[in-house]
C-alpha cells in the first residue's frame, strides 16, 4: 500500500485515495468535504464515464429518437440544433437513463439483447475511466496544483475486478496510484438502500454472468416471456440480489487497502476528521 501505517499517512506530502462501496453510503459526502477544502482534486468516475466514454452513445440514442419527429429531424439535418448530455459530478442520470431496463418495450423497457449491449458499453467505459485514475492524479497536481487527490468510484467497480487475484491488472493499477478505501455498510444500511430503490428503481450495471442468471431465474419463476417482463419489477427483484452478490466482492477488494464504516463517513465534518479516520483504519490493520 502507498501508506502502510498511520505515520506514513501523516507524513505524506501528497495523499491519494480511492473510495468505493455501495451507492448511498457516503462517497459523495466524503468527496465534497475534501473538495471544499481547496486542497483535494476530486476525480469522479461517474462524471468521466458520462462525459468521455458514454457521451457519444447517449447522443446517438437521442438523435435516433429525435429523427422520428419531423420538426426535430429537419432542424437536425439543417444543423440548426444540437443534442448533448448534461452530466454532473453528483448525477449520472443521463447514463442511467441510457442504460435503461430490460423488458416490455411498451412499458419503457429494452430488448434483452439491446440491454446487454448497453451493459457491455458501460463496463468498458467504467474500466477505461478507472484506468484514467493515475492520469488525473498527476493532472490534479501538475496542472491545477492540488496536493491531494480523491477518486470517487461507482458502485459497480467490484463487478470488473477479481480482487482475490494478486495479479489483477485493474486492482494493481488502482492500488499503485491510490489508497483504496472501502465504505462498509451494515445490514440496516442495506435494508435502507433496498427500501429507497423499491420506492424509485433506477438502472444498474451488472456483471454479465450475474445478469444472465437473474434474467433466466426471473423468467422461469414468473413464467413470463422476455417481451412480457415489467422493467421496474425486474430490476426491483434483482436489486437485493445484486447487493448480496456485490458484498463478498467488496470484501475481497478490502485487502488492497483499508475499511471504514458508513457511520464513520456520515460523521465526518472536516478534512481533519477524514485524516483521523484513515489513521485509525491504518492502525487497525
Amino acid at each position: 500500500m502507498l501508506y502502510p501505517n498511520a505515520k506514513a499517512w501523516r507524513d505524506a506530502k501528497n495523499k491519494r485515495v480511492m473510495v468505493y462501496g455501495m451507492s448511498g453510503l457516503g462517497k459523495t459526502h466524503m468527496s465534497s468535504i475534501l473538495r471544499d477544502t481547496g486542497q483535494w482534486f476530486h476525480y469522479s468516475i461517474d462524471y468521466r464515464i458520462g462525459t468521455r466514454y458514454m457521451g457519444e452513445y447517449i447522443v446517438d440514442s437521442c438523435l435516433k429518437a429525435a429523427m422520428d419527429t419531423p420538426y426535430l429531424r429537419e432542424m437536425l439535418r439543417q444543423d440548426a440544433i444540437y443534442i448533448a448530455p448534461n452530466v454532473h459530478t453528483h448525477d449520472l442520470g443521463a447514463v442511467s437513463t441510457y442504460l435503461g431496463k430490460p423488458g416490455n418495450t411498451d412499458a419503457g423497457g429494452l430488448s434483452i439483447d439491446e440491454y446487454r449491449t448497453r451493459q457491455d458499453q458501460f463496463k468498458s467505459a467504467e474500466i477505461n475511466a478507472l484506468n484514467d485514475t493515475q492520469k488525473f492524479a498527476r493532472r490534479g497536481l501538475d496542472v491545477y496544483g492540488y496536493p491531494h487527490f480523491i477518486c470517487d468510484t461507482g458502485g459497480s467497480i467490484c463487478e470488473w475486478v477479481e480482487a482475490d487475484d494478486d495479479s489483477d491488472a485493474l486492482m494493481q493499477e488502482l492500488s499503485g496510484t491510490c489508497l483504496p478505501i472501502w465504505i462498509k455498510g451494515s445490514d440496516a444500511h442495506t435494508a435502507e438502500l433496498v427500501r429507497r430503490f423499491d420506492k424509485a428503481p433506477k438502472p444498474m450495471a451488472y456483471q454479465p454472468a450475474f445478469l444472465a442468471q437473474c434474467w433466466d431465474e426471473y423468467l422461469n419463476e414468473n413464467n413470463v416471456s422476455a417481451d412480457d417482463v415489467d422493467p421496474d419489477t425486474f430490476i426491483r427483484w434483482t436489486y437485493a440480489r445484486a447487493l448480496a452478490h456485490r458484498q463478498p466482492r467488496y470484501e475481497a477488494m478490502a485487502r488492497w487497502g483499508v475499511t471504514v464504516t458508513a457511520d464513520d463517513v456520515y460523521a465526518l465534518k472536516s478534512a481533519e476528521d477524514f485524516d483521523a479516520m484513515i489513521e485509525a483504519a491504518l492502525d487497525a490493520m
